[in-house]
């Protein structure tokens, strides 16, 4: 380990274990929690719950100087790292990590589509609400599997590029009257959108898969009432693909880490 970084990578999921692999094929020493002191940075679960981690004895055992690398980090995560005295940055919060996690939850969903539905995707309209990474990663891998989609989005720019890449667009605000010639919507909008009346407009027996960050942006005890399946898939690249997602965090890191000694 002698001239090597040391990375402490904390926490047992698959996610966590392909990131510490990642990082050691990157150059650096990768241990374990119980070598947390010697650390010259110490890599965060994603999200970071302080309630699963314990954080502030974490910290509290850092060496000087050391570097903490978390995910969705909390009021009461960074609060913990300040009084450690260590610095505690969060690594969710880069555009390219938001711009690579799409990919696999992209991905799920689809899996989640064609699990849940009982026709092809192909020959069928689907509705994405939103027009981010998430829909942006998701509305070409549709139109490639056959599907007719259409989005809905705010701004006129994401709707230019929904339609610069073979797709429908609508404005948001026009929601209820595209609604009844749908009986797929996939949400990516972290604010509630698909309200009851927009529901209520969609063709009996329809699937929402929300992507959305909770809460999530449907009316879930609506659907229920109206007699509509609706899922909240959350973690998508934790839950579909562990490897990749770990890799993308890995990834993102070192290219944090990279920025900072090369300032040193």
């Amino acid at each position: 380990m002698e001239g090597r970084k040391q990375v402490a990578v904390i926490g047992g999921d698959a996610r966590q274990a392909a990131a510490g692999r990642a990082l050691a094929r990157a150059g650096y020493a990768v241990c374990g929690a119980e070598q947390v002191a010697l650390a010259d940075y110490i890599l965060l679960p994603l999200p970071l719950d302080e309630t699963r981690t314990p954080l502030a004895e974490l910290l509290r055992a850092a060496k000087p100087g050391a570097l903490a690398l978390g995910g969705r980090l909390s009021a009461q995560a960074k609060q913990i790292a300040q009084e450690a005295g260590v610095e505690l940055v969060d690594y969710f919060a880069r555009e390219e990590l938001t711009i690579r996690n799409a990919i696999p939850t992209a991905e799920g969903c689809l899996g989640i589509l064609l699990r849940q539905r009982k026709r092809t995707l192909w020959g069928s309209g689907v509705l994405v609400t939103g027009f981010g990474p998430v829909g942006q990663a998701l509305g070409p891998r549709l139109a490639a599997l056959g599907a007719d989609v259409t989005v809905a989005a705010r701004r006129p720019a994401q709707r230019a590029l929904a339609e610069s890449l073979g797709l429908r667009s609508v404005p948001l605000a026009a929601l209820a009257g595209v609604a009844p010639a749908f009986d797929t919507v996939v949400n990516t909008i972290p604010a509630v959108v698909l309200t009851e009346p927009v529901l209520a407009a969609l063709r009996p027996g329809s699937l929402i898969v929300d992507l959305a960050s909770r809460p999530g942006g449907t009316d879930f005890a609506a659907a229920r009432r109206l007699g509509l399946t609706a899922l909240h898939a959350l973690s998508l690249p934790a839950a579909c693909a562990p490897e990749t997602a770990g890799e993308f965090v890995a990834q993102t890191v070192c290219e944090i880490l990279r920025e900072r000694e090369g300032s040193a």
